[in-house]
């Protein structure tokens, strides 16, 4: 249903968006996950048409979204952050406006506006102002407005941002059935919430993809067997020696604070190792007082601050090894000889000339990549017509045929009914006479 191709977008010498690909396919519940400043929120506004990518492609449904926009964005809903409405419209005067917005034909609007009030549970308020109506019903108005046309593409940005626990409830599970039916991408910062909702997870991070897998895979692979979560009181501050003071411990990573002046860590051990027992042992010893202690159980957002810790240490290290390098090469031009550097510069410029070759060579076969995709997904769109047609046709004979025969039962039938009725009139008719006859001889 979507696919996005070896997609970069530059705002100057800004990099937002770095080489990223991925797909969705039908029916997908899809979230799309990463820090404040990933490039999410850009990658999002590509995927809806709102803005071009520098390079790469956005294949919605078999149309790229930059040469056939109006086809594309036929293709998708929607759901912006902050639910942007006209506050002095009524619900129902809303999700109208946007049926006409996206031209729904005039026979079924009427009736699509109903459909879509009661499905997203606006019938209670659908003759009140928005600005009147509370912020879930605003978030379940702005969903209206995304389902409005029937899109196979549903593309919801932070839809239960502000909620209370009840309203976020009743999304999530809005979005759960609209799942059954369209396709779905979420934007979320709340990520047990994504886990629970979603099929499929994308996580970037500084404009790149770092992880695509299913919620639990995500889990499975960044869980460390050997860690525990403690609650403990430190007035001394000395949780931040403990990995000093025992040896197994490999790390301390604090995750709350708590209102009482407790705080809540996360604590790392080595394969093996017993953290429970020394922790127990030498706690007291350092004047900490354990108030709770508890097996660590990974989810989402274990998975996910482990993969973008992973991540900026990576980036760390490329960035540092560049350095070295950088700081080498300076070294070894200061040490030449007025000749070496002449050589030296001719090779550099000899090797930028081929990497920007080789970075020609790598975006002609990424178009041609890009062509091929669009053209196989159009194969596939042409294809499922023809099958849908051809399903249709037989359909419709098949309809024809039974409808045939019924009127040849009913016609059969009929015959028989005639002739039993004629049958009993013949006898009622006989009975009548042998009746009359037998009272003339009687007399």
């Amino acid at each position: 249903m979507i696919e996005v191709k070896n997609v970069t977008k530059k705002y100057g010498n800004f990099t937002a968006v770095n080489d990223i690909s991925f797909e969705v396919n039908d029916h997908e519940i899809v979230g799309f996950l990463g820090p404040n400043g990933a490039g999410k929120s850009t990658t999002m506004n590509m995927l809806t048409g709102y803005i071009e990518p520098t390079k790469g492609a956005i294949i919605i449904n078999g149309h790229d979204i930059s040469k056939s926009p109006l086809k594309a964005k036929k293709q998708i809903g929607y759901m912006p952050e902050n639910t942007p409405l006209y506050m002095d419209l009524t619900v129902k005067e809303f999700i109208t406006y946007m049926a006409e917005l996206k031209r729904v034909s005039k026979k079924t609007k009427k009736q699509e506006v109903e459909n879509i009030i009661e499905k997203t549970g606006l019938k209670n308020v659908e003759n009140k102002l928005i600005k009147n109506i509370s912020r879930g019903y605003k978030q379940r108005v702005s969903l209206a407005g995304a389902l409005m046309g029937n899109p196979d593409v549903l593309i919801l940005d932070e839809p239960t941002v502000g909620l209370d626990p009840k309203q976020i409830a009743d999304i999530r599970e809005l979005i759960k059935n609209l799942g059954k039916e369209h396709t779905v991408i979420l934007s979320s910062h709340i990520l047990s919430e994504v886990s629970q909702i979603c099929e499929k997870v994308i996580i970037i991070n500084k404009g790149k993809i770092v992880a695509i897998d299913t919620p639990e895979n995500l889990e499975e692979k960044t869980k460390n067997d050997n860690s525990i979560i403690v609650t403990v009181e430190d007035k001394e501050d000395n949780m931040k020696n403990i990995p000093k003071y025992i040896d197994g411990i490999t790390s301390v990573k604090i995750i709350k604070k708590n209102d009482d002046n407790t705080k809540q860590y996360l604590i790392y051990g080595k394969k093996d190792f017993d953290i429970r027992k020394e922790v127990f042992t030498e706690f007291p010893k350092h004047n900490i007082t354990i108030f709770e202690l508890k097996k660590n159980e990974n989810t989402l957002e274990d998975a996910f601050l482990t993969i973008i810790d992973e991540q900026e240490i990576k980036n760390k290290n490329e960035d540092e090894k560049k350095r070295i390098e950088n700081a080498e090469r300076k070294a070894k031009i200061a040490n030449m000889t007025k000749k070496e550097k002449k050589v030296a510069i001719k090779e550099e410029k000899e090797k930028q000339r081929l990497e920007r070759d080789a970075e020609i060579i790598k975006e002609i076969e990424e178009e041609k990549q890009i062509k091929e995709t669009v053209k196989r997904a159009k194969n596939e769109i042409k294809n499922k017509q023809q099958k849908d047609k051809a399903e249709k046709k037989a359909e419709k004979k098949d309809r024809k045929q039974n409808k045939k025969e019924i009127k040849k039962e009913a016609k059969e039938k009929r015959k028989e009914n005639k002739k039993a009725t004629n049958e009993s009139k013949k006898e009622s008719k006989e009975k009548r006479e042998t009746k009359q006859n037998k009272k003339g001889g009687n007399k």
